[in-house]
């Protein structure tokens, strides 16, 4: 164990937040995800009997989003729902990263099931937790830490 950091943190998981740089994606996914396929020469780290948004908070807990982009977090569009619609699960985890300051509302991006696959072969690992509620599944991408520029 280590202070301060939360214990579902498995050392695999810590050694793949630690790696990746700045603009690397990590993917969080659902039981339903097809995880090992996506995965494919990246990282898949299980994280059995968890669900996304738990994984979620115990991500951001250390993982910086990009400021840098427009959207930094992304999520699964629920195939047959206007885009931009969201599961109970989907809100639960917006607005308990919004709530702690780790996003603001607008950096939010849904994206197509296919489209959101796609992205997922860029993404630099892949979490499958335990979630049961499809399409539950979040793309991060890590920012930096360290002081602001000088001008």
């Amino acid at each position: 164990m280590l202070k301060g950091i939360d214990p579902l943190l498995t050392p695999e998981l810590l050694k793949v937040l630690a790696e990746m740089g700045h603009g690397n994606e990590i993917v969080i996914a659902d039981a339903n995800f097809t995880a090992a396929s996506l995965a494919v020469g990246k990282p898949l780290i299980y994280l059995s009997g968890v669900g996304v948004a738990r994984a979620v908070n115990a991500i951001i807990s250390l993982l910086p989003l990009d400021q840098d982009v427009s959207h930094p977090i992304a999520y699964m569009q629920v195939s047959h729902q206007a885009t931009g619609w969201c599961s109970a699960l989907q809100k639960q985890v917006i607005t308990e990263l919004n709530y702690a300051g780790h996003a603001l509302a607008g950096q939010y991006e849904a994206l197509e099931r296919f489209a959101f696959y796609e992205r997922v072969k860029q993404a630099y690992a892949i979490v499958l937790t335990a979630e049961l509620q499809p399409y539950s599944n979040f793309i991060l991408k890590k920012g930096v830490i360290g002081e602001p520029l000088a001008g």
